[in-house]
């Protein structure tokens, strides 16, 4: 459990907009010691729940934005077979209602005091009975109904997914041109495929977010994020579709069943299917006790968690001037000003997911244009990466001089990468090379060790490394534990490119997850897609963080949309101390790093290194928007027009869906850290460029070699 409230010394430049206005009018409040008792709609609190691939958590935020708790809970998963991957519902909704209860008690708040709640989770299937509701097996032994969700890196429905693509629908066009084997669809058909027709109709088919929020409301209603992006479904409108399935596609890729029972079995007709933070529902008495909360409570519409991680970063203020940013944010309104800014969410595999505006872009590889997943009349592109934390930590404990590793970095007092990156410093000294990036010039590393997500699309991929020798000394992990970042950061950069040539538009990065701490791999980063590198406030948090906020989305809907009567008052509303809300209150050990490699050497490293890179410290003295009051693009300013930033709980009915939500990302999110890449005539930018032909050519090169064995083979079975 992280509680937030003992951490004091938290930089006031990183608090939301929202908050500064508060503590402004706090400020210059006639009485300043009744602050609370005049504004005790800042009593109102929300939950965001995010299941990751290994455990749940859950955080609470305040009115403006401030993480007060965070808790999280061990899930499991079960590999009975190769690529056979499950988990239990049952064991992640204890693992949600543990954290949830832990993160109310923690935050010192009561069961009625969280009026918004929210769910985002893995890109898993979950499987229940149609009717009652209960677990059903999904195997390889359907017997055990406990295991009833088969996961998004289980890659079984390898046949399905070759089957799917080779239709050439129409479907396919926005997902890159082919579903992935991670995408929920395949394991439908490979749960079809391999159960009687009679079995197969009891299946009622959920995106493990979806089925969270079903859990707690009741109602079956689906999201468009989960259906849209994983599940084949097309937002009404799209290529003139109406009920969001294609009969004929279905048909094709041999599940008629679905066509019909109209749907049934993965929610019906999507024009009533819900975009991100929409109200769903208030929470059963069930589900209330389970969670330890009140029925008052209302839940938002889920997402993927990647997208969560979208909403929790991208609205944030940003350090520096960035002019292509200034310009778009004076040129567009509501949630159009997103345009520009891709989200990194990453993991032990890495989202990227951007906004476009234009309709008819397409991009071959890259998964989108999706409509109406978060933002009605605004769609969105995804790109990814099977394997990057996991990348990274499979580098490190492979490698014979791990153990030296974790004993150094142990004595030093601090984690392993940023040890090798010191480490990594020492060398470049050592042997008087000009950079870092130099000390890895010969080593040519291609990581897809799980296949390939984006854009090709091809789970056969596999790894390669030119340039290994018999050397197993802790300088050669460190070198290709470098070259591996590397790799991570071109592979972005074809990502990157690939959506920028198919006509979006991409100004800056916002990365979120705990790669961020590592300052080497955001460098790299930066200089290979000539971006600038944007760190959230909210390092580990930014997904759930994202969550929490579509569950103030999903009240300020509810109270506008769905009812006239405000949440009931008689509880205590002002029972907060009228000296909480001060700059302390929050304080979070998650914000964006502020130590640099030459702090953080310790005191084994014996000051080897005089000069040391500050990968976190980019931004010019005098750039604009560098001050801790100031303002960026796309957020309202504090002396200007902030007639938005407001403690209303109902905004305005003709307001375009999503603008709302965007209002509620720009004014609670914080400010975020930049690091700006070198200039094209760098000499580490010069040779990353080189390289990157030579990465394209190893990929290039391993699909061939591959082909030409598999046409050899086709032809001596022949004879």
């Amino acid at each position: 459990m992280q509680n937030f409230q003992n951490f004091k010394n938290q930089d006031s430049a990183a608090y939301s907009l929202f908050h500064k206005q508060m503590l402004a009018d706090k400020a210059a409040s006639p009485n300043p010691e009744k602050f609370m008792s005049t504004h005790p709609d800042l009593n109102k609190y929300y939950i965001g729940v995010d299941v990751g691939s290994g455990s749940a958590r859950a955080c609470c935020i305040d009115a403006t934005g401030n993480i007060l708790s965070l808790s999280e809970k061990v899930i499991n998963k079960e590999v009975l077979k190769p690529n056979h991957v499950t988990q239990s519902s049952n064991e992640i909704w204890d693992a949600i209602c543990h954290c949830v209860k832990l993160c109310v008690s923690e935050a010192d708040l009561q069961p009625h005091d969280i009026y918004g709640l929210a769910f985002d989770a893995t890109c898993s299937l979950v499987a229940v009975d149609i009717d009652s509701g209960k677990p059903l097996g999904v195997g390889p032994n359907f017997d055990n109904t406990d295991q009833n969700i088969v996961m998004w890196q289980d890659h079984r429905a390898s046949k399905e997914q070759k089957v799917i693509n080779s239709t050439g629908h129409r479907v396919l066009k926005y997902v890159g041109g082919g579903m992935s084997i991670e995408m929920e669809l395949p394991k439908m058909k490979w749960l079809h495929d391999n159960l009687n027709k009679e079995t197969f109709a009891k299946y009622d088919f959920y995106d493990l977010a979806d089925y969270l929020t079903y859990k707690s409301t009741g109602n079956k209603t689906r999201s468009l994020c989960s259906t849209v992006c994983k599940q084949g479904c097309l937002a009404p409108g799209v290529e003139g579709s109406t009920k969001g399935w294609e009969d004929d596609f279905f048909n094709a890729i041999g599940i008629e069943d679905f066509v019909e029972n109209d749907f049934v079995q993965v929610g019906g007709s999507a024009e009533n299917f819900l975009t991100a933070g929409e109200y769903v529902g208030h929470l059963t008495k069930e589900a209330a006790q389970d969670l330890g909360l009140s029925t008052d409570c209302v839940v938002g519409s889920s997402v993927i968690d990647a997208y969560a991680g979208f909403l929790g970063t991208v609205g944030a203020n940003i350090d520096v001037d960035i002019p292509a940013l200034k310009e778009i944010d004076s040129k567009e309104n509501g949630f159009n000003k997103a345009s520009g800014r891709l989200a990194s969410v990453a993991g032990t595999s890495t989202c990227h997911i951007s906004i476009e505006k234009k309709d008819g872009v397409f991009c071959k590889g890259n998964w989108g244009p999706y409509y109406g997943v978060c933002f009605k009349d605004l769609y969105m592109f995804e790109g990814g990466q099977s394997f990057t934390g996991g990348l990274l930590n499979h580098v490190l404990t492979n490698h014979p001089a791990y153990t030296q590793l974790c004993k150094e970095a142990e004595e030093a007092g601090i984690n392993k990468f940023d040890y090798l990156n010191s480490k990594l410093e020492i060398m470049k000294e050592k042997i008087e090379e000009k950079s870092v990036v130099a000390l890895a010039k010969h080593i040519f590393f291609y990581g897809d060790f799980l296949g390939n997500r984006c854009p090709l699309n091809d789970p056969d991929m596999t790894a390669s490394i030119i340039g290994q020798t018999t050397d197993v000394s802790l300088e050669n992990l460190a070198i290709t534990y470098l070259a591996s970042c590397e790799f991570l950061a071109q592979q972005t950069k074809q990502i990157v490119d690939n959506l920028k040539n198919s006509g979006n538009v991409i100004e800056c990065i916002f990365i979120s997850g705990s790669q961020c701490k590592n300052g080497l791999l955001m460098r790299l980063f930066s200089d290979c897609t000539q971006l600038p590198i944007i760190v959230p406030r909210y390092i580990d948090a930014a997904v759930c963080f994202g969550t929490a906020l579509l569950g103030c989305a999903a009240f300020k809907n509810y109270k506008t949309f769905h009812s006239k009567d405000s949440k009931p008052t008689n509880k205590t509303q002002a029972r907060v101390q009228e000296d909480t809300f001060v700059a302390d209150r929050s304080p979070s050990p998650y914000t964006q790093p502020s130590a640099t490699a030459k702090t953080i050497l310790g005191p084994s490293i014996k000051k080897k290194v005089e000069k040391v890179t500050d990968y976190f410290s980019q931004a010019p003295a005098n750039s604009e928007g560098s001050s801790g009051n100031s303002s960026s693009y796309g957020v309202h300013s504090l002396t200007g027009d902030s007639s938005k930033i407001s403690l209303d709980d109902n905004v305005d009915p003709k307001m375009v869906a999503g603008n709302y939500l965007w209002d509620i990302m720009t004014n609670l999110t914080g400010t975020g850290k930049s690091i700006l890449p070198n200039s094209m005539d760098h000499p580490d930018v010069q040779l990353l460029n080189t390289k990157y032909d030579i990465f394209l050519d190893q990929q290039n090169t391993q699909s061939m070699y591959r082909k030409r064995v598999d046409d050899k083979l086709a032809e001596l079975r022949k004879k």
